[in-house]
């Protein structure tokens, strides 16, 4: 079977050298055993008889290096070994000249660097727009509940709106800040941060049951911080469904 890589038939894509199961000797100059082929009527041939000696090998794994290596040399070859297992040769890289090597790293390079500064670019812009909308459901926050102290208002807002979380402030309602969504945001972080609600969690209390018990407390922080009559009337009842987490 060792033999498959020089008598089956390679590829034929432009100029093809064969990466031989065993090393093979070329049959011009004898030298050998050499790691790469050139089959010239079933033939080995080294690279250096095959006037491809001064290539260098660049192996597959990088496609844009490969693609521009391949446009900035003069000369190329693919480089194949033969899979006995599939029955077919495939693809372990290039031959190209090592200028054009250099000059394709050059590209990759550059193209790299504008990348990560878009990146950068991006993050910045991003982190903008997130300041912008935290501020903003803050704001609405504190219009909402004016009693609520700023701090907390702002921490809320990070936590509601912080970007992939999927919390409310992400919704398509908190990006509009409507009032279900900013009182939904309030609501949660009253439930966690200001009853027991979590210490009836883990202790095996239903979720339901939970927020039942805490309920009270929560509308009574509501009211705190909304005055008498609340945001806009009066905080909701949980029943009414506002309150989710």
């Amino acid at each position: 079977m060792a033999r498959a890589s020089l008598t089956t038939t390679a590829p034929r894509t432009g100029l093809v050298v064969v990466q031989p199961f065993r090393r093979k000797h070329c049959a011009g100059c004898r030298r050998g055993p050499v790691p790469m082929v050139v089959l010239e009527d079933t033939a080995p041939r080294c690279l250096d008889c095959a006037d491809l000696g001064h290539l260098v090998f660049l192996p597959r794994g990088d496609t844009a290096l490969t693609r521009r290596s391949r446009e900035e040399s003069g000369l190329s070859a693919v480089v194949v070994r033969f899979n006995r297992r599939k029955g077919r040769y495939e693809r372990q890289g290039v031959l190209v000249e090592e200028a054009a090597l250099a000059r394709a790293e050059e590209r990759c390079l550059a193209d790299a660097e504008a990348r990560r500064r878009r990146r950068v670019r991006d993050a910045r812009r991003r982190a903008a727009q997130d300041e912008r909308f935290a501020e903003a459901f803050a704001a609405e926050i504190l219009r909402l509940f004016p009693g609520c102290p700023g701090d907390r208002a702002r921490g809320i807002a990070a936590h509601a709106s912080l970007r992939g979380s999927g919390r409310v402030g992400r919704s398509a309602a908190g990006r509009a800040l409507s009032e279900g969504a900013v009182v939904s945001a309030v609501v949660a972080s009253v439930r966690h941060l200001d009853t027991p609600y979590d210490r009836l969690l883990m202790s095996g209390v239903p979720r339901h049951e939970a927020r039942r018990r805490i309920a009270t407390e929560v509308e009574g922080r509501l009211r705190e911080w909304g005055g008498e009559g609340g945001a806009r009337g009066g905080a909701p009842p949980p029943s009414q469904g506002m309150y989710r987490k």
